[in-house]
């Protein structure tokens, strides 16, 4: 056997020259596992000595041999690529090998990675190999970016690993994409492998049809080891609160979960959330709803998001609740945005910077608003003959104006005007009554008030539940108007219980939790 620089998971030894060196055990084994005790190439660049600074260690080559077993850790996170291949020189046939790799670069391949890999005898071999691999759809450019994958056997290993995943469900269209993304599922083995993945996927409460579309959005899955970071990351997340019977789901959207590292991206994440004021019970309640965010930079993207944020006016007590009506306001590139929309809304609604951080607070999504929209819904206001000072207080008092169905904001205006015969200033107090729905809420109720005779405020009849209104009817005296209620797009913070309400309860959040009693929040809206 030819001479070859070893390193061990265990002890990060190299045994060439006998260093426990910081670039050895910077090293970790690949995901694709081979056979106990096989000898494999791992693909490097050039120019990464051993730390140790000895110039005959092999590590100064291209590539090296090293026997990897399936004892060693596994990592989801820096794979090696590698090609399964025996190095034995006296079995190597020279003048074969120039022949191959005269006919590789005519091709255009790149053969400096090959050099040490084992070729087939004839040309006629890795002609079938390039060939079987452009007619799945690969380029000479995809095979350059891993030319290892020309050490696989078209019979045994490509047509094996590939029926297999078709049989699975695997989107013939997709394959190629696949082995763009991970070309080293072509080295795996079938039973040893992929089945125990697929097993073990299916333990998770991935729906059996579910399992050939997460294996396309993220196939690095199939080279993950069972027993580590993938069994982590689902017990760290049912430990916090997520529902054991949403992992399923929640790897469904999201099976990049599985490859992120519990000490170095998941915890790190729900502390910090838990730190701007989120109970732990709402983090996974956030988690098992919008999973994505788990993807976000927590330094880059939320940390920095959070602080622009404050810069715009939003107050800290208020983050929590920012957070759980929008999650994506974290991952967003957020600054610009905001600035952009600062500006808008001072230019067309006179709305400040102290204003403008109020309108955050109510309703985030405006960070993402398009301004034509916006711009609609302001000139209808206009057309009913609002005031631009009446426009700017309900905006800021009722954002979700600017979001609301135009025409469904014309069918209560005009049954407000018409049938209830109330003046403009009602609405500038109360502009929350454009969210109300005009044939459950509004009609049936005035009715009843009417028959009664009775005059109150819009909110009086309004912003309660329909058993509050009830008790207010029949009630010997009208109760002078509550405080009218903050208006949150969101609702307030939810709890982990999941209570049952009404459809009309306005009591009912997103997570849950009842609302204290004399607060009132709206049903979300979709932006």
């Amino acid at each position: 056997m030819a001479a070859s620089c070893w390193f061990f998971a265990q002890s990060n030894l190299c045994s060439l020259c006998h260093t426990n060196t910081a670039l050895h055990s910077s090293f970790k084994p690949g995901l694709c596992k081979p056979n106990q005790g096989q000898r494999i190439f791992i693909s490097m660049k050039k120019g990464r000595p051993c730390s140790s600074g000895k110039k005959d260690c092999l590590l100064n080559e291209t590539s090296i041999a090293s026997p990897i077993t399936r004892a060693m850790a596994a990592s989801s996170e820096v794979p090696l690529t590698f090609s399964t291949g025996i190095v034995d020189s006296s079995s190597k046939n020279p003048d074969a090998n120039v022949k191959i790799c005269d006919y590789l670069k005519s091709l255009g391949i790149d053969t400096e990675e090959l050099e040490e890999l084992t070729l087939p005898t004839t040309v006629d071999v890795m002609k079938e190999r390039v060939e079987f691999l452009q007619k799945l759809g690969l380029s000479i450019e995809d095979i350059n970016d891993y030319p290892l994958m020309l050490g696989c056997s078209v019979k045994r290993n490509m047509v094996p690993i590939l029926d297999y995943l078709e049989k699975l469900g695997v989107r013939k269209s997709v394959l190629p994409d696949l082995l763009r993304r991970y070309p080293q599922v072509l080295h795996s083995s079938v039973v040893i492998d992929l089945q125990p993945v697929v097993k073990f996927l299916g333990g998770l409460d991935i729906k059996a049809n579910d399992i050939p579309r997460v294996l396309e959005s993220y196939p690095e899955l199939l080279g993950f080891k069972l027993e580590g970071t993938m069994s982590t990351s689902v017990a760290y997340l049912v430990s916090i609160g997520v529902d054991r019977r949403s992992i399923g789901a929640m790897l469904t959207r999201c099976p990049q979960i599985l490859a992120m590292r519990v000490g170095r991206v998941i915890k790190p994440i729900v502390d910090y959330l838990i730190s701007l004021g989120l109970r732990k019970e709402v983090v996974a309640r956030i988690l098992e709803k919008k999973t994505y965010i788990l993807g976000f930079s927590l330094e880059e993207q939320m940390k920095q998001n959070v602080g622009s944020l404050l810069s715009f006016g939003v107050s800290y007590e208020a983050l929590a609740s920012i957070i759980v009506q929008y999650p994506e306001i974290l991952g967003l590139e957020l600054k610009p945005k905001l600035i952009l929309q600062q500006d808008f809304f001072k230019s067309c609604m006179k709305i400040g910077p102290e204003d403008f951080g109020k309108l955050l607070e109510k309703m985030p999504q405006v960070a993402v608003l398009s301004q034509d929209p916006v711009l609609k819904r302001i000139e209808l206001l206009r057309a009913w003959g609002f005031s631009s000072e009446d426009i700017a207080k309900m905006v800021v008092t009722c954002p979700q104006l600017l979001a609301l169905n135009m025409d469904v904001m014309t069918l209560s205006f005009n049954y407000f005007r018409l049938e209830m015969n109330r003046s403009l200033r009602d609405l500038v107090d109360f502009p929350a009554y454009f969210t109300y729905s005009l044939e459950t809420r509004i009609k049936p109720r005035f009715r009843k008030l009417s028959r009664k005779g009775i005059k109150c405020s819009l909110s009086w009849f309004l912003s309660c539940s329909d058993e509050r209104f009830a008790e207010r009817l029949d009630a010997e005296y009208i109760e002078i108007d509550e405080m009218e209620p903050s208006f949150s797009f969101g609702g307030p913070l939810g709890s982990a219980e999941k209570k049952s309400f009404s459809e009309d309860d306005d009591e009912e959040t997103e997570y849950g939790e009842e609302i204290e009693k004399g607060s009132f929040y709206r049903r979300t809206l979709s932006v």
